[in-house]
């Protein structure tokens, strides 16, 4: 028996074969208006080694029907006054299915609860998510829920349904270390704005939307996203996070196992000239974390992803202070037809033994999203000069090289893996599927799901990246690809293309 299905362990699944495009998208540029400037650089550009396939924009808008929009409120300078400013804050959205009712398989967990996310009393009891998640500053909860109401009315959210109530989710984390928070500068028109604006495309980060005011871990933070592709038998998901940064301490800054906050403890600290209506003790603040996958889960799985937030938090040296709030939701845009309010309905579930590499993603995609949005957050000076520092980017790359973690993969194959993707027959009784992910091919068997990594080596050869298989595929006169030979180091088996 072919040795390769011990190597790849024992799992079973379903062995239908779905060819596997990537589809890469080009990044956008954005202005944001004042102390934002066109987003050049995300945490990669700057070394900084993360586990996992990202997707095309690696954000949450890689789950296909997302949609993000942001309204930021940038005005004045200097000393506060209350209603006058100056002011700093904003408003974020985010639609699980785009700009129309078609409620999400959803559910939520609070790790400290010293915070708040409208609505979850209802998502717990039954079980979907059916109104736009908002992000904003802490005094700002209500104004924004009243406009998502009105917007409702306006654009007739229910369809003509004569007798309707909504719980609209509506978050926070407080931003009034540098915005005037008790002068309630959001109004009902920004809702509308970050809802006209909420698109599919790529995400801005940093300074905007809800996050326009916010801090983190000793530096400026605010708005992040990140993605994960990932492989389930013959099936590549995707799992997509957004935060709202505003949490932590920076003794506890880490990046990539590095201990930047540590390292920069006398680097750019926080200028606190005068303090706020409302003081804040170090390590105090708020997260906010939006997972969103297209894996068809059930509310308690979803529970199962959002109890895994914490650990992606964790590695960037969170610790759940007291005086944060750290509020977590998931949904599932999968099963588009499980909301019903007369009929039942036939709905599709991942076995609980096969969501591991879900799990996984959860935690690689919040701990890059964290980084995501200290690294696109730029300096910001706010009420009574109170300054918060852009993390420095030379620095964190030094760093990243002092501790021997910086990634200088910069290059593309500029190989069309398609080529290779496909069904290939070895017996009656042993298939492999392989399919392609960024730059890398992944392989199942008909005997087992969990997929093995293959890295590129030499022109049609790739090789396991944790098990020591060769694979060399094979071509016809015309450059078509018609067969493959593994070799094992023990052994050599050769396996006929099919399909």
């Amino acid at each position: 028996m072919f040795p390769y299905r011990h190597l790849m362990g024992h799992l079973q699944m379903k062995t239908s074969m779905k060819i596997i495009r990537v589809f890469f998208t080009a990044a956008l540029l954005f202005l944001v208006g004042f102390n934002i400037t066109a987003q050049k650089n995300r945490a990669r550009d700057l070394g900084i080694p993360f586990a996992g396939e990202p997707g095309p924009l690696n954000a949450i808008t890689d789950v296909e029907g997302v949609e993000v929009g942001h309204s930021t409120i940038i005005e004045g300078h200097g000393e506060n006054k209350i209603g006058e400013g100056p002011v700093r804050t904003g408003v974020t959205a985010i639609f699980p299915r785009g700009k129309k009712f078609n409620p999400v398989f959803a559910n939520w967990y609070s790790l400290n609860g010293n915070g708040e996310m409208t609505g979850t009393t209802w998502i717990t009891e039954s079980g979907f998510l059916e109104t736009p998640i908002m992000i904003t500053n802490t005094n700002s909860v209500g104004v924004v829920r009243d406009a998502v109401l009105k917007w409702y009315v306006d654009t007739n959210w229910y369809e003509n349904e004569e007798l309707w109530y909504t719980y609209p989710v509506v978050a926070e984390t407080y931003d009034g270390i540098l915005n005037d928070i008790y002068g309630f500068h959001v109004k009902e028109k920004h809702v509308f704005e970050a809802i006209e604006n909420a698109d599919t495309t790529a995400v801005v980060e940093g300074n905007v939307g809800g996050g326009t005011g916010m801090m983190a871990l000793g530096f400026k933070g605010g708005i992040g996203t990140a993605s994960r592709k990932i492989i389930i038998s013959d099936t590549v998901y995707t799992l997509g996070v957004l935060v709202q940064a505003n949490f932590g301490a920076k003794r506890n800054l880490t990046i990539a196992g590095v201990p930047v906050g540590r390292e920069l403890r006398d680097t750019l600290n926080y200028v606190i000239s005068q303090p706020a209506a409302s003081s804040r003790n170090e390590g105090d603040g708020s997260i906010i974390v939006i997972v969103a996958t297209d894996a068809p889960l059930l509310p308690h799985q979803l529970k199962r992803i959002v109890h895994r937030v914490p650990m992606g938090i964790a590695l960037v040296g969170g610790k759940g202070f007291n005086g944060s709030g750290d509020i977590f939701l998931s949904f599932s845009t999968a099963n588009s037809n499980a909301f019903n309010r007369n009929e039942s309905e036939m709905i599709e579930m991942l076995p609980n033994d096969h969501i591991d590499p879900l799990l996984e993603a959860t935690v690689q995609a919040v701990e890059e999203s964290i980084v995501n949005a200290l690294v696109a957050a730029k300096t910001m000076k706010g009420i009574n000069g109170n300054t918060a520092y852009g993390l420095p980017h030379d620095l964190v790359t030094d760093l990243m090289k002092k501790y021997n973690r910086y990634n200088n993969e910069k290059k593309k194959l500029n190989l069309d893996l398609s080529a290779f993707t496909g069904k290939y027959k070895i017996n009656e009784d042993l298939q492999l599927n392989i399919m392609a992910l960024n730059d890398h091919l992944f392989v199942t068997t008909n005997q087992q799901a969990q997929p093995l990594q293959l890295n590129w080596k030499t022109k049609d050869q790739f090789e396991g990246v944790e098990k020591p298989l060769l694979f060399s595929f094979q071509k016809n006169g015309a450059g078509s690809v018609i067969g493959v030979k593994v070799e094992t180091g023990e052994n050599t088996f050769s396996a006929e293309k099919i399909k």
